[in-house]
């Protein structure tokens, strides 16, 4: 993402990740038939550095787009907007292959914008300024209008403004971002509502970015290759698109029978556990608490989105006052209502590692469950029958 969070310059640095292109190809081979006649809007991408760039000026023509847009901000750089139709020699290199297109390319100076109450902070004392190249700015705004799919690596800690701003618009998508951002309240609604989905190509494990010469390496994996560009791994990274793709419409192969055994009942909601989603029984026909994994098999038609696990978005069925254990298992002196407003179900010895809290007046164990999606399956086996 060339460009990033507005709200304070140490948090922008930290959004300023670039995505390899072997991620963004293998990503954007699944949406094709999507581009063709279309325009394309990569608005957190500095053309010079960006592979989102670099990958539709190199397949432009075989994809067949109309036009290819870029906008970005950066702190320390100007920004501008190029707009592309092709015509560009893609013989050489990257950087080669870039350097033409830019040429070839309608390059034009973004403007700073001044406006009260505006969101674009970068400093305390300046409150009110937005910059040139922020995807929220009204020429940034205006280019959206005109696209038709947007692509990017958009900044993380924008993510939910970012997503916000696309459905506003009514615009079609394929960006990247944090798996977590599927537990936030208004991205997990559009999931349920069927308007966000996971892309296919990153269903577990990290990914690497590159990052400024400036960037800090302390992340758990980083690298420097040998012409000295700098490396580092993002855990639990997914695409996120509203791009309908052949393989969504998959069924999970299911082969687990319901038990009450392996399959225990939530204490505070009705509905049982299940903790790996390959395991999801074949013929329960009732809510079933699947671990946020799940989204990476997700089929629209095979199953329904009840809700998220959590208090705000499911209505629990008890309320009880609960002391908090600590890792071990030993009683802290602190409580909460509710398990901390999740799902928990009685602590059973062989299956669970400690306890997570214990019922203030009966002293009876309980085990905290980890977030859940909440779902049914639309066609449950019947019993008797595979």
């Amino acid at each position: 993402m060339a460009g990033g969070n507005l709200d304070n310059a140490k948090k922008l640095k930290a959004d300023e990740f670039y995505t390899q292109l072997s991620d963004i190809e293998k990503e954007l081979k699944n949406y094709k038939k999507h581009f063709k006649d279309k325009v394309v809007f990569c608005n957190c991408d500095d053309p010079e550095t960006s592979n989102f760039y670099y990958y539709f000026v190199s397949n432009f023509e075989e994809l067949g787009l109309k036009k290819l847009i870029t906008t970005h901000f950066e702190i320390d750089k100007a920004s501008y907007m190029l707009e592309y139709e092709g015509g560009a020699d893609l013989q050489g290199d990257k950087e080669t292959v870039v350097k033409r297109a830019i040429k070839l390319g309608k390059k034009s100076k973004l403007k700073q914008n001044f406006q009260q109450g505006g969101q674009g902070v970068l400093f305390e004392e300046e409150p009110t300024r937005s910059f040139s190249g922020d995807f929220r700015s009204p020429e940034c705004v205006e280019l959206l209008k005109e696209s038709d799919i947007v692509v990017t690596n958009p900044p993380f800690s924008l993510f939910r403004e970012y997503v916000a701003q696309l459905m506003e618009y009514k615009k079609k998508f394929i960006i990247i971002g944090n798996s977590n951002a599927i537990s936030y309240k208004d991205i997990f609604k559009l999931v349920k509502e069927n308007k966000l989905w996971i892309g296919p190509s990153i269903h577990s494990g990290d990914r690497e970015f590159q990052v400024p010469d400036n960037y800090p390496l302390n992340a758990a994996g980083f690298r420097v290759d040998e012409n000295g560009n700098r490396f580092i791994r993002v855990k639990s990274v997914r695409w996120f698109t509203n791009l309908d793709f052949k393989t969504r419409h998959d069924n999970l192969i299911l082969f687990r029978n319901y038990n009450k055994t392996d399959y225990p009942k939530y204490v505070n909601y009705d509905a049982i556990n299940v903790d790996v989603t390959k395991e999801i029984p074949c013929d329960y026909e009732k809510v079933m608490g699947v671990p946020i994994t799940f989204i990476d098999k997700y089929n629209p038609d095979q199953f329904e989105i009840i809700a998220l696990g959590i208090v705000g978005s499911c209505e629990f069925s008890s309320n009880r006052k609960m002391e908090i254990l600590d890792k071990n298992g030993k009683p802290t002196g602190k409580f909460t209502i509710n398990a901390k407003g999740t799902l928990y179900r009685k602590y059973i010895p062989k299956k669970d590692k400690k306890p997570a809290f214990k019922d203030a007046k009966t002293g009876v164990l309980y085990s905290s469950i980890y977030a859940r999606i909440l779902i049914k399956n639309k066609n449950p086996v019947k019993r008797g029958k595979k």
